[in-house]
């Protein structure tokens, strides 16, 4: 499917009905992400009205998957939305070389417009980091280039008239996302529909957070320690974004019945492995990347035969994971190089293994025209609002 950026004058109103038995937090973002692809605000710049009414859309459908998949939450009304949908056609001779061709004058114009916003941006970044000590700056959406500035201006003004709670911030990643807190990695999560007072409340209490982070910590050591040396580990993105307040209940809870049910494992027997707990699952998981998805209703007996009986299993997956992620690397480099592109990245959607296949054959078959562009490999064609060109991972000529 190849899209126009033209915003159809359609209106589509929905239920959205989401089961959170049925559906884990990342199978949620992969099953809607064609759906973010029609409706994305990015796409929607010559268009500002259907451009606010799809972002106000989507930051509610964003904070009601988060709500559903909240420990301790119960059932949730249907939500009634209102989106824009993009006019997609389909590409005749399906040759990605006049795709390219007949969208690069487009991208190219738009690349140009970005650059004095992508320079503002890093030079943002840069100060921000720099003044507030920050380990790091980070957007959990995928944003344009003005979106971010327009966000880091608003914390730069935040500054100005809070620049002593700020100093809390020493050390941290800032995460522009959905909501204000402090998340399960710790990190400063800002919530840019949240008006500045909120930010300054929470760089106050950053103190107080030390103390939460270190009792984590510690229950993390302890449910590693009943479950023969594995690692507790939260992956912000295969998760849902939750408050170290969230986590820290769902893992006391989960420890509380390990204790009660004693497992069986010896103490170093799982060292080297990893697990997220998730809220939303009744069935224990081996993920392809080779960590383990373990409910939180997980009945220990039934835990303790999985873990075991998938050790192996998981110690290979780990390690192919990291001879996949050279490899990838090193592809990455090679092709960004061979084609003399600016930028070349991927989709989170878009695993090791289909990366790896995409720049092998973007080195075998070059593609035309992408001098100085910004190639992002997806699952889609399209040409996003600030100049980055998208082509499917398995993209044909």
């Amino acid at each position: 499917m190849f899209a126009s950026c033209r915003a159809t004058k359609r209106i589509c109103w929905g239920k959205l009905l989401y089961s959170h038995r049925s559906l884990s937090g990342a199978d949620a973002a992969i099953a809607l992400r064609p759906f973010y692809f029609a409706v994305h605000p990015d796409f929607f710049g010559r268009h500002p009205r259907e451009r606010e009414v799809n972002e106000n859309s989507l930051k509610r459908l964003n904070g009601y998957l988060e709500n559903l998949q909240r420990p301790g939450l119960g059932s949730h009304k249907p939500a009634q939305l209102t989106f824009y949908v993009r006019e997609t056609i389909q590409n005749p001779g399906n040759d990605q070389d006049s795709w390219i061709q007949s969208n690069q004058e487009e991208a190219e114009k738009k690349l140009s417009s970005s650059i004095p916003l992508r320079e503002e941006l890093q030079r943002l970044k840069t100060e921000l980091s720099d003044e507030l000590q920050l380990s790091n700056v980070q957007w959990q959406r995928s944003w344009g280039i003005a979106h971010r500035c327009s966000q880091l201006h608003s914390l730069r003004r935040l500054i100005k008239h809070s620049s002593e709670s700020l100093k809390m911030a020493k050390g941290h990643t800032v995460i522009f996302t959905d909501r204000t807190g402090m998340s399960a990695a710790g990190h400063v999560m800002l919530g840019t529909m949240d008006v500045h007072h909120q930010w300054t409340k929470l760089f106050e209490r950053l103190p107080s957070y030390y103390i939460l982070q270190r009792k984590l910590l510690q229950l993390q050591e302890r449910i590693g320690h009943l479950l023969g040396g594995i690692e507790i580990v939260h992956i912000e993105e295969l998760q849902p974004m939750l408050t170290m307040e969230e986590h820290y209940s769902a893992l006391d809870a989960f420890c509380k019945k390990l204790l009660n049910r004693r497992v069986h494992i010896h103490p170093r027997s799982l060292r080297g492995l990893q697990m997220i707990l998730e809220n939303d699952h009744f069935v224990p998981r081996l993920h392809e990347k080779g960590h383990f998805i373990i409910p939180a209703v997980c009945d220990p007996p039934s835990l303790q035969w999985f873990l075991l009986a998938h050790a192996e299993k998981a110690r290979e997956k780990l390690k192919r994971k990291a001879e996949l992620k050279i490899e990838e690397q090193a592809l990455i480099k090679a092709c960004k190089e061979g084609a003399s592109l600016s930028r070349l990245y991927k989709e989170p959607s878009v695993s090791s293994e289909q990366m790896i296949s995409c720049c092998r054959r973007l080195i075998e078959e070059p593609l035309p025209n992408l001098l100085g562009m910004h190639l992002c490999v997806s699952h889609y064609y399209s040409v996003l609002q600030d100049g980055d060109l998208c082509i499917p991972w398995n993209w044909k000529h």
